[in-house]
């Protein structure tokens, strides 16, 4: 079989979501794959929804069950067990594809013999086909054979998981799961994955549609959801550190780890929650400089991280307590300008 298609479905029913998402998918122009949707203990009827599809499409489409919610990670390795897809693609179920996506990308696959094939997604704020605000999600100067410079650019710039097929021996020659019970699974492996790889190749149109809903896991700022950010870079430390790839790609895990477990969760956390959590802010500042204590020196963040965070973090670093109170005060100020300029 050329491709399994693994898709996680949790409360997918309203609005016609989960709908849009499968006839995108089983209505492929591609000959000879899968649809596998597992139902992540759904409480509304996503369940009798892909029950329906799947007397429609029996040949097509393959529908699993979870017995309590897993999240995503949990859901993705279930579909790995039941795959028998050469290519593995993951779809998130409240979004969709062109029809000729996965065969433009198999293609693409087959006549370079690169194991990894991307393409750009687009956000969309209602159900089309038309693309629109297209996202690019990596470079041209990453495709081919991965030297060391082309994955250490892939590390910094991997794209999104959904928006790639990967090899099946990528997932399965060495030991592999996704991680379960959290949030953020994909930046957890998305670069794991990336380190398999030999040869990557990319197409650089939109063809993944990603749905900009309040349910979002990117719209939603919760303390679970920080707390899952956190571990999701721990895991890929322990997987750079056990895998023996963390001293050549020092720079570049470095700055992801950064990023996303200090940078990004300290301004969305910040931004997002009502009630600031002292020693949430605290630890999580002390274990950055634990795990790199000389971050600030990284070339990556000297070059890309706006000197205005910049300060912010070295502020905290410094102190927590003075950090938060600068912190609420400048937010406090630019919520009275903007108001002042409305009214003017």
């Amino acid at each position: 079989m050329k491709l399994s298609i693994i898709v996680p479905v949790y409360n997918m029913a309203s609005d016609g979501k989960l709908e849009f998402c499968l006839d995108s998918l089983l209505n492929q122009t591609l000959e000879d794959y899968e649809v596998i949707a597992i139902n992540d203990a759904s409480t509304d009827n996503s369940l009798e929804i892909l029950q329906q599809y799947q007397k429609k499409y029996p040949e097509k489409l393959v529908v699993d069950s979870l017995k309590e919610n897993h999240r995503q990670g949990g859901a993705k390795n279930l579909g790995l067990s039941l795959s028998r897809g050469d290519f593995i693609g993951f779809v998130d179920s409240d979004d969709w594809v062109t029809l000729n996506c996965f065969e433009r990308l198999l293609d693409k696959a087959k006549e370079t013999g690169a194991d990894v094939v991307a393409c750009d997604f687009c956000y969309v704020y209602e159900h089309t086909m038309n693309p629109t605000d297209r996202v690019p999600c990596n470079l041209s100067e990453q495709v081919g054979e991965l030297t060391h410079e082309r994955k250490a650019s892939l590390f910094m710039n991997p794209g999104a998981l959904v928006t790639k097929i990967y090899q099946r021996n990528l997932l399965f020659d060495e030991p592999f799961a996704f991680p379960e019970h959290m949030f953020f699974e994909d930046n957890a492996t998305g670069i794991e994955l990336l380190r398999r790889a030999k040869h990557f190749e990319y197409i650089p149109e939109p063809m993944y549609f990603y749905y900009q809903h309040n349910a979002s896991t990117v719209h939603v700022i919760t303390m679970e959801r920080c707390n899952d950010r956190l571990e999701a870079m721990r895991i890929m430390y322990k997987y750079a550190s056990e895998k023996g790839y963390l001293e050549e790609f020092y720079d570049e895990i470095e700055y992801k780890f950064t990023n996303l477990f200090y940078q990004n969760t300290l301004f969305s956390y910040m931004q997002g929650t009502p009630k600031t959590d002292m020693g949430f802010v605290r630890r999580m500042g002390k274990e950055m400089r634990t795990v790199f204590p000389d971050f600030q020196k990284n070339k990556y963040y000297v070059e890309l991280v706006h000197s205005e965070e910049k300060k912010l973090m070295k502020m905290q670093q410094k102190s927590t307590v003075w950090f938060v109170l600068y912190y609420r005060a400048l937010n406090a100020y630019r919520k009275f300008r903007k108001n002042l300029e409305k009214s003017s």
